[in-house]
């Protein structure tokens, strides 16, 4: 509220509700309609932008009655990221019938919209593809990262090893980070075993896992892999302080469920670890393959079997070596939220006529 307000923004939140399944979803779809007609009455903007699926389903309605200008920033596959995550069964008719329902709904925020917004070139071109689809102008807004906050140029070499100590990391150790969540779409067994096998031949190394998640639950699923505790760190770092963890590490890894929704994804760390200056191992998601291929900023495993993470580890050597400032350089490219905003802004203009 105080961010909106110093920016001259008149924000109007509304909550979601919970229960019962299914129907709060419907009472909530019933508030917010009734809200934008209210606030349409009221200031009678030129644009509604929308974020996603059901918000989507409000702007459209409020084009057809208004012709007010409707964005839709897609933000990913999201009927079948709820069918990828286990959420909706297809198995079960009324999940077949809902998404079937935001199916046909996608084609038609699609095909009328004045602006199209996708997280990923591979979404993209997944689209294009499509007969139906092939005229659509669509532009490409990856998740972006304030690279000023995100810069490795802020610390440097002594205060580095000051930190590490106070960790109790010492001088000679090789840190790789995980940044996030546990479990979900992130392989968070899947890179343990990585890390353990890293360990095999590299054993100066040891992880450090910045999440807001329960560390109990983390070193759980880490000692069930074999995971000595004394190779792993688990802590949360508010995301001012952040950059100060991130610049000790020497790598990080993150392995995302590799489903169709996922080509749509766009995930923030790679952004705010590439600012960092920090190499990645992880999967091809997304566009994430495709930049670290152009850009020489990390290291993509292709399977997820002991085969593959030797190859990738047998690569570690000089995968430490990957110059800072040119990964920096890469995500200056691809995520500086500055360019994000300029984007958007473009966006805005052109659809209203500006």
């Amino acid at each position: 509220k105080q961010i909106t307000d110093e920016a001259g923004i008149f924000w109007n939140p509304l909550f979601f509700s919970k229960n019962p399944p299914i129907l709060s979803k419907i009472y909530d779809r019933w508030k917010m309609r009734k809200m934008a007609k209210k606030l349409h009455r009221q200031y009678k903007f030129d644009l509604i932008h929308c974020r996603s699926y059901i918000a989507a389903e409000i702007g459209l309605y409020l084009k057809k009655k208004t012709r007010v200008k409707f964005l839709f920033d897609m933000r990913g596959f999201w009927a079948d990221e709820k069918v990828d995550n286990g959420q909706w069964d297809l198995k079960n008719p009324l999940f077949k019938k809902i998404y079937r329902h935001y199916k046909k709904k996608e084609k038609e925020f699609l095909l009328h919209a004045d602006a199209i917004v996708s997280l990923t070139e591979a979404a993209k071109n997944e689209l294009l593809k499509k007969q139906e689809y092939k005229s659509l102008d669509i532009d490409v807004i990856p998740c972006c990262a304030d690279l000023t906050l995100f810069n490795y140029e802020n610390f440097d070499l002594n205060s580095d090893g000051a930190f590490k100590k106070q960790l109790g990391i010492s001088s000679d150790q090789k840190i790789i980070a995980y940044l996030g969540s546990v479990g979900g779409w992130y392989m968070t067994h899947e890179m343990f075993l990585f890390y353990k096998q890293l360990l095999e031949k590299y054993p100066s190394f040891i992880m450090l896992f910045l999440t807001k998640d329960d560390p109990s639950k983390v070193l759980q699923e880490a000692e069930a892999a074999g995971i000595p505790g004394k190779k792993i760190m688990v802590m949360y770092a508010e995301r001012k302080v952040l950059p100060k963890y991130l610049d000790i590490c020497d790598c990080s890894i993150f392995f995302i469920r590799p489903t169709y929704s996922k080509m749509a994804s766009s995930p923030t760390k790679h952004a705010e670890l590439m600012g960092m200056g920090i190499p990645v191992i992880c999967n091809d998601i997304g566009d994430t393959g495709t930049i670290i291929n152009k850009t020489n900023s990390g290291l993509i495993v292709e399977k997820f079997t002991e085969q593959e993470y030797d190859k990738i580890i047998n690569q570690v050597p000089g995968f430490l070596k990957l110059d800072k400032k040119q990964i920096r350089k890469a995500a200056l490219q691809h995520f500086d939220l500055s360019d994000g905003l300029a984007k958007y802004l473009q966006i805005y203009n052109r659809v209203i006529g500006i």
